[in-house]
């Protein structure tokens, strides 16, 4: 049975968290229907993250931002699957590009099957959403492309590294803004959009989804230097064994070293080291952990959580506009 995601437990109008509850089941039977395929193999490793679970935070988002219209148009729980299909997709070629083990507390499809299954695997995922997304009209399949272009343009844009001359911040900023946000962003559009809601509120939940997922994104690093492997399903430090820069890290090079304090200067050696081993991995956590720079990225992270529910104060007020408000509350609490 599908139950409510973390994010929107807090949601406090009762009909509209059973509403949230039905639509997501009603996401969940078709993600299953539109991975079928006759050749087994593949539909089992498309299947296999969506069989462990997962928030489903974007259908989520899009089922929301339908309440804004006609949330029991046909199309609503189509926009929703359309989202995670994609989302789905794009988490086996991530974890292909990361050589990832684990992901949502399982094996990842390249750690059970290999890379080239789950390249195949995430292109056959995303062929399907595009299927569906053409059976909801050329205004839905626009917006998909776009994104499906800047998800891969992120991807190009983190492989390349920033350029000599770009600010190293500039450049993480923007793969998160087209990694994470664009996506973020359809599910508000595509929801708002299909329900048949004003023009402005289709406008808004696009702004609003861009800096909301900046917001959740610095977030899910943080938590990736701070979090319990337990709850979270990922093996805490991974960015910084593979040598990713992510918000502290990159605050903390932007600051100047302090001689006077030997955790500082014990950090930047590590950092410029390799972390592969367990014990110089964990001993760099901790530092970063309590340097001032983590909680200056804290302080980033939240600002952008701020920015994000200023922008839901522009929707008309309604239960669905409360749990939006909650939700950007959410994503600076659970870090603090």
């Amino acid at each position: 049975m599908t139950v409510v995601p973390p994010y929107w437990r807090s949601i406090r109008h009762r009909e509209l968290k059973s509403r949230i509850v039905e639509g997501l089941s009603a996401v969940d039977t078709m993600m299953f229907d539109w991975s079928k395929n006759e050749q087994p193999l593949l539909a089992t490793s498309a299947q296999h993250l969506l069989s462990a679970g997962g928030k489903r935070f974007r259908a989520a988002l899009t089922l929301l931002a339908a309440q804004f219209g006609d949330a029991d148009a046909p199309a609503v729980i189509k926009a929703a699957t359309i989202v995670e299909l994609t989302h789905l997709a794009s988490l086996q070629h991530d974890d292909v590009m990361d050589r990832a083990h684990v992901r949502r507390g399982v094996p990842t499809v390249n750690a059970r099957w290999g890379n080239r299954i789950a390249v195949r695997s995430g292109d056959f995922l995303l062929a399907r959403s595009a299927q569906l997304a053409a059976e909801l009209g050329a205004d839905v399949i626009l917006a998909q492309r776009s994104v499906l272009t800047r998800l891969v343009q992120g991807q190009i844009l983190e492989l390349q590294g920033p350029s000599p001359e770009e600010d190293a911040l500039t450049h993480y900023l923007k793969v998160i803004s087209d990694k994470t946000g664009s996506l973020i962003a359809l599910a508000g559009r595509m929801g708002a959009m299909v329900a048949g809601a004003h023009p402005d509120i289709v406008e808004v939940f696009d702004t609003f989804g861009e800096t909301l997922g900046l917001a959740f994104q610095l977030a899910d690093d943080l938590l990736d230097i701070s979090g319990n492997p337990a709850s979270s399903g990922k093996r805490t430090g991974t960015d910084l064994r593979q040598g990713v820069d992510t918000l502290p890290v990159l605050l903390l090079r932007a600051l100047p070293p302090d001689p006077h304090d030997p955790a500082d200067s014990r950090l930047r050696v590590l950092l410029n080291g390799s972390l592969h081993n367990d014990r110089t991995h964990q001993e760099a956590l901790e530092l970063l952990r309590g340097h001032a720079a983590f909680q200056q990225a804290r302080e980033y992270t939240t600002r952008e959580a701020i920015k994000a529910r200023q922008m839901v104060r522009e929707l008309p007020r309604c239960p669905a506009r409360t749990a939006l408000l909650d939700l950007c509350q959410n994503a600076a609490t659970r870090i603090a």
